[in-house]
This record gives C-alpha cells, structure tokens and sequence, in this order.
C-alpha cells in the first residue's frame, strides 16, 4: 500500500490512480472528516464534485482543505480497511458502530480429562472448542443455565479444581457431578460432554435417539429411577430446543441484520441463527445515520460489523464474528456484490446477502425488523424523557440551556489508603459509559476529599483543554459547600467558563430523598421534594460515579494486598510472583493450595513452597 496527501482535493482529483483504495477528508487541522472506500480511486473521489450530494457530504466538502488516500491490492482490501480506519478514527461525517466489544461463545476445553464449559470473550485459540457467536453476554448465561440443568458439566476453573477440598454448592444443586472429587468417573463425564456437543450443534435427533435407547435398556433391566431420569432429560432437551429452534433445516446457518429508520438515529438488529438454531438477537443504534439513506447506513453496518479488527493476534481467531454462509437482509444493498465478495474471502467460502421474499427466511427478517422498529422507539422515547428531565433539572439550577453532558465526581479510599477518584458521565442517552474516566490520587498534598476532588477536577479541565474537547455543561460533585468552593478556585484558576456547577450533599442521616443542592452563588442550599424526578435524576448519576468509584477503588486495594503479601516472602521475586499468580489466579488460590501443588510451578523448590504456605497461613491469623 501506499500513501499519498493531496493539498486541494478539487484540483488534484485528476491525479488520482485509477486504482482500489480508500480516501480521507482532512480539515484545515488535519483532523479526518469522512473515510470512504473506491474501487476506482478518481473516479469516486471525482464524483464528489461533478454530481450531486446530500446534505451531510456538502457539509463535510464545505470543511475539507486535504485528501489522503491509501492505494489497496484489492477492492477488498478496500472494504476492510475502510471498516479499521473508521473503528479507529471515529469521523464524524461516517456511520460509526459504537459497540467495540467482541461477541461471547462458549468455550469447551478439550485438553482436560474433565473439560469445563464457560463463557468466552477475545482471541479464540485452535486448540479449544467454541460455540457460537452469541448476541450477548446475557444469551450465553442463558444457555448455560439450560445445559447445566440438563447435562451437569463442571464451569469451576482448573486452579479451583485443582485445589477443591470439598463438592461445591453447583454439586449440591445437582449442577455437577464433582469431578474434582472423584464422584464421577472420566469415562462417564466423556458422555455428558459428548451430548452437551451435539445439543450445541442442534444435532436433536441423533442426541434424543442415543437417550431414548439409554431409557429403554435401563426400563429393560428394571432399572425404572435411572430410566425415568433419562425420560426427563430427553423432555427437558425437548423444551429447550422448541424455545431455540428457528424452523429450519438442522445445520443452517445465518445471520439476519435489518434496519429501521425514521426520525432520529436507525437502529439495526442482529439475529444469529447456528445449526438451526437461533442463539439470540441483538439492537445497535450506529450514529450518524439521519441524513443517510437506509440500504446505504445498513451496509456501512454490515461491514463494520464483520471486518476483522486490527488487533487480531496471528494464530488466533479474530474477536469480531465470521460471517456465515447467508446473510438475510431486509434492503438490497447499494454495493451488494462487492460486500458479497469481501464477507466471502473473510470467511473461506460463499456467502451470499439476500433479501428472502417468503417462507420461514422472511419471517426471520420481519421478526428481526419489528424488533429493531421496537428498539428504535424506545430509544427514542428514554431520549425523549431524558431532555425533558434534562429541561427541568436547567429551571431547577437556573442553567443557561439543558445540560448535554452532565460528568460527576466521586473521590473513594479506605482509611486515606488507595485514595482513587471517578468521572461518570450521564447525557440525553443516559449514561454514556464509554466517556467514564478513572483518576488515582497520588499528590500527597491531598489530604482530605476536599482537596482531593480539587485535585481530580484541576486534572479533568486540563485534559479537556489539551484536547480541546468533551467539556461537562455542568460538573456534579459528591459532597457539600466545601468541595464545591474547593473546585470553584480551580476553575478560577485556570480560566474555565461556560460550566455550572452543582454539589449535592446527603441528608443528617445520609437518607436517600433528603439530600441538599448547593450551588454557586447562592447562599442557601436547594431542597428538592423526596419525589422529585430532577432529585431522582442527580440521585442516580451521584450514585453511578459512587459505584464506579468504589469499583476501582477495591481493584486498586486487591492489587496492593498481592503486591504487599507476596513480596514480603523470602525467595519470592517478579518472576515467581508472576509465575504463581499466573497458575492460580490469586492470593487466596494460592492460600488454599498444597506444597505438592505449588512445587508444580517451575521455580518452587519443596522449602520455598513450605515457606510460603506458612507464612500465607500467619498473614490469614495476623489478618
């Protein structure tokens, strides 16, 4: 590939290679306006000035002083690489997919003789064995609830099994056969794992024809409890797979994506069907949709969705979904071939993106279609109930106009040990957790949370000068008149205007519904009624950058006591240290555990595991 920056877009347009690539508006600062792919370099870059153009591309092509351009092998590589630069970029004039999470599978481990069953997010290894994609975290727990209940695998992680003294409450709740306690032999265990297998892949006839056969040679040998267990499993898979099953052929697969639109943003929603199976749908709300027409925000979708992300390992398997073989769609797309072939060479094999236009297929994409409709108005309908709050809530502080971005402050510690800070930030969508910052409080004259929240504000506001950016219309503080005047000198100091402030303090008796609003300038506090929706507003944000806080607050202390524990024991240095935690996860794993099982780390000579089980037990009696 090759780069390439031009001066005037409109006078260099003839100069382009008629080549695949992708392209870049740059403002006068350089900042990237809008990423665009092409199959012919000039002859797209061209027609944005010989013919006509929405409103959105006017008003991008008003700001745009350069053009960048990357010359691709393919018109492929185009597509994909347009996705990436999106992903990473965020310009403000593309259609941006948000939700950078990576889709959860189930993971079965095969290199155990007792193989667990657990949720997995990230890089897929080849050694282990997947199911999925899933829409979502909640999905996967799902279905491993009904596996449990049907095919009681182990989900404990090996150190845990390892180590394990005793059957765990899962056995207890006949959720598990105890493995680790020898109560079921591997042979056996190979069974179940072999059938939750085949219930994964939708093989139902093949799995239900084994159990029956089970059923009748247990009835055969008057063995009538065992019998009727395998009767009620084979009802129980029944159940199940009547509430999973799409009605398709065992073995298809496909995903079915369509969009809504209508005022305001789309929203586009996800079903992925494996083995005839559907494993879920989900909603995602892409921006910079409005302006745009609906066949050419889906497609934009699509292909961020599936283009493969930058930071995908070599030897693993990418985090973003392979595409299936068929993609039901409820719009034809403006480059529909061309997706067909990139989703194709991303995936090994055909695939093929159709709009069905009867039988089950199309009850697929009209189901998909109302859910996504249903989505998009209920969005809608929060946003809409969150500016009127917002509009209330700037009559109550007397605000110049509503708050569009409202970042609250909450300062967390135990005993002025592990002092942290937190930002939560809540707008007309809710709380925008992606723009949610953490702060460790380490100048030691910061003494109190007075200070300390001067300290984390006097951080906050040069960030937001350095980057020019993301200002708060109004900073919401956990705590009285003290951290209020406090902040107010910061922002004195450095100049900041255009932000209100606002402390709210709780009650005599820290009572939710009896906190105080001060703000500045004014010499008596607010009190708002207990049933107050602006009150119950600042009450939820409050507690949201209180939670946050406390969370970080907890990781920071744990990752002291590891560092504090482990580093007081002879012999133990980074590397061992490294070696221990690495094997059994943490401190108290490693409490737990015998001398024969810590001599297993390279590294640990049978003295040196005896000296650290016995100064981990004098830590647990001084604790």
């Amino acid at each position: 590939m090759s780069d390439t920056v031009q001066s005037v877009p409109r006078e260099t347009v003839e100069s382009l290679p008629e080549s695949p690539g992708v392209y870049r508006f740059l403002d006068a600062d350089g900042q990237v306006l809008y990423v665009g792919k092409a199959k012919v370099l000039k002859k797209r870059v061209g027609s944005y000035f010989h013919g006509s153009n929405s409103a959105r591309i006017q008003a991008m092509l008003a700001k745009a002083r350069d053009l960048a351009i990357v010359v691709t092998a393919t018109e492929q590589d185009a597509l994909i690489l347009e996705a990436n630069l999106i992903r990473r970029l965020q310009p403000p004039y593309n259609v941006l997919l948000k939700d950078d999470k990576s889709h959860p599978w189930l993971r079965l481990t095969i290199d155990h003789p007792f193989p667990r069953l657990t949720l997995h997010r990230g890089p897929r290894q080849p050694k282990e064995r997947y199911f999925g994609p899933y829409p979502s975290v909640h999905a996967v727990r799902e279905t491993l609830k009904w596996l449990q209940g049907i095919f009681p695998l182990r989900q404990c992680e090996d150190r845990q099994f390892s180590t394990r003294k005793r059957p765990c409450l899962q056995h207890q709740i006949k959720r598990c056969h105890a493995p680790c306690m020898g109560l079921i032999d591997a042979e056996r265990y190979g069974q179940w794992v072999r059938e939750a297998i085949l219930f994964l892949e939708g093989r139902d006839r093949q799995l239900t024809e084994g159990l029956t056969r089970s059923m009748w040679e247990a009835s055969e040998q008057r063995r009538f409890e065992d019998a009727a267990r395998v009767r009620d499993r084979i009802k129980a898979i029944a159940y199940v797979q009547d509430r999973r099953r799409a009605n398709l052929k065992e073995g298809t697969d496909l995903d079915v994506i369509c969009i809504a639109t209508g005022s305001g943003p789309a929203s586009v929603q996800v079903f992925f069907v494996r083995d005839g199976i559907n494993l879920g749908n989900q909603s995602h709300f892409p921006e910079n949709t409005e302006e745009m027409e609906p066949a050419e925000a889906l497609e934009a979708f699509i292909a961020q969705f599936y283009a493969p992300a930058e930071s995908a390992s070599e030897g693993s398997a990418p985090e973003t979904p392979l595409p299936p073989p068929e993609i039901l769609i409820n719009l034809p797309l403006p480059e529909q071939s061309w997706m067909a072939s990139t989703l194709s060479g991303l995936r090994g094999g055909p695939v093929r993106l159709r709009v069905p236009e009867r039988g089950e297929k199309r009850r697929l994409v009209e189901l998909a279609l109302t859910n996504a409709e249903t989505a998009r108005v209920r969005r809608m309908s929060g946003k809409r109930a969150n500016r009127q709050l917002l509009a209330e809530l700037a009559a109550v502080l007397e605000l110049p106009r509503p708050p569009e971005r409202i970042e609250a402050f909450d300062v967390s510690h135990f005993q002025d040990q592990h002092v942290v800070a937190s930002m939560a930030v809540f707008g007309p969508e809710g709380m925008m957790k992606r723009a949610y910052r953490r702060f460790s409080i380490k100048d030691p004259a910061s003494v109190d949370d007075t200070s300390r929240m001067a300290e984390v504000l006097s951080r906050r506001f040069r960030a937001a000068e350095a980057n020019g950016v993301d200002w708060p219309d109004l900073v919401l503080l956990d705590g009285g008149k003290g951290q209020l005047n406090a902040v107010l000198e910061v922002a004195g100091e450095q100049g900041i205007t255009g932000v209100s402030f606002c402390a709210i303090a709780k009650g005599p008796d820290r009572d939710a519904g009896k906190e105080t609003l001060f703000l500045p300038g004014r010499r008596e506090p607010v009190i708002l009624s207990e049933r107050s929706p602006v009150l119950f507003l600042l009450q939820n944000i409050r507690d949201e950058a209180h939670r946050f806080a406390v969370t970080y607050h907890r990781s920071s202390r744990e990752r002291g006591q590891v560092r504090s524990v482990l580093d007081e024991i002879p012999g133990i240095g980074p590397n061992r240290k490294r070696e221990l935690l690495r094997h059994f996860g943490s401190v108290r794993a490693i409490r737990q555990a015998r001398i024969e099982d810590l001599t297993a780390i390279p590294g640990i000579s049978p003295a040196l595991a005896e000296i650290i089980v016995h100064h981990l037990q004098d830590c647990l009696e001084i604790t």
